[in-house]
């Protein structure tokens, strides 16, 4: 069985779902190693021990530039490492350093994955969930990029001495791509989209009003999504986009409000386990997957979902 490295730009003793979910495949495999292109506490090192990581490679850059630090500290690692896998986030950010050292290391990279066996066979769901697809590198090291919610997380069962390792790079300075500025995006007690087991997402039938999407999404502790049409409009943020041109969720239960269900907006939620489409049209392409379809007005519905589920919490 190949080792395994798993790639974080940050890690906190608070980590991540998808974090979490990236540390307990990567510990089926052998030696798993994680490397992290920052600073390390402590108690996140604890954290790391506590899914039977062996060994932390980290390094630190005070240098303002862009993407190349990463790449200089994962590539550092691997070579370290030797691994066979690598495991990565499946944010755009990740993909493209996936990617990068794949082509520089002649390896192979499988993006969107929700599982992988030992001899390095990656599963995956193809378009828009309409498939179920197995794929093996040919050679080299295989770069992975886990979708969010595929995998249980579950800690070792006990804690491994961890090792750790300062990695020594290059200066990155000269970089070609520099951060002119950084803008902190508003904190939310909401989960992120990406990693929500629950979605409550909005589109065109909201008119312009996401407040019954999102009070129903507090109900639920859910995160807000949303279609391309709403966020053309302005109604909400770009970065709550679900689809072929937004992200790509695929939670426990979706809720599609006043979303009609085209092709492009299914390709981001049709994996999702029970989705529960409401659209005034009862013809619209959403009640085609939907395991649960209502029609009728998502201003009437919502609200008394939202209040029937806080009732029953009380």
């Amino acid at each position: 069985m190949p080792s395994a490295l798993v790639f974080f730009s940050e890690f906190s003793e608070a980590p991540s779902k998808a974090q979490r979910e990236l540390l307990t495949l990567a510990s089926g495999f052998e030696n798993p190693a994680v490397s992290v292109a920052s600073q390390v506490s402590a108690a996140a090192q604890e954290v790391l021990a506590s899914y039977g990581v062996v060994k932390l490679y980290t390094a630190s850059s005070e240098a303002q530039v862009f993407g190349e630090h990463e790449l200089s500290v994962l590539d550092a690692a691997l070579q370290a490492t030797g691994a066979g896998l690598v495991l990565l986030a499946n944010d755009n950010f990740s993909r493209e350093l996936g990617a990068r050292l794949a082509v520089r290391h002649n390896g192979a990279i499988i993006t969107d994955v929700i599982g992988i066996t030992g001899d390095l066979v990656a599963t995956k769901d193809e378009l828009a969930g309409s498939y179920s697809v197995q794929a093996k590198p040919t050679n080299g090291t295989l770069f992975a990029t886990l979708k969010p919610n595929s995998i249980e997380d579950a800690p070792a069962a006990a804690n491994i001495p961890l090792a750790v390792e300062e990695l020594a790079l290059e200066d990155s300075s000269d970089a070609k791509v520099r951060i002119a500025a950084a803008e902190a995006k508003a904190a939310s007690d909401r989960p992120a989209l990406t990693e929500a087991r629950v979605v409550v997402a909005g589109g065109r039938g909201v008119n312009g009003d996401f407040g019954p999407v999102e009070d129903l999404a507090d109900a639920l502790g859910a995160a807000v999504g949303a279609s391309r049409a709403a966020t053309d409009a302005g109604w909400i943020s770009h970065d709550a986009q679900i689809g072929q041109t937004g992200v790509t969720v695929a939670p426990q239960l979706y809720i599609s409000a006043g979303i009609s269900g085209a092709i492009q907006q299914k390709a981001g939620m049709q994996t999702s386990k029970f989705i529960i489409a409401i659209n005034k049209d009862v013809d619209a392409p959403v009640f085609e997957i939907a395991d649960l379809g209502i029609v009728g007005d998502l201003a009437k519905v919502l609200p008394q979902a939202a209040e029937e589920i806080r009732r029953r919490k009380a």
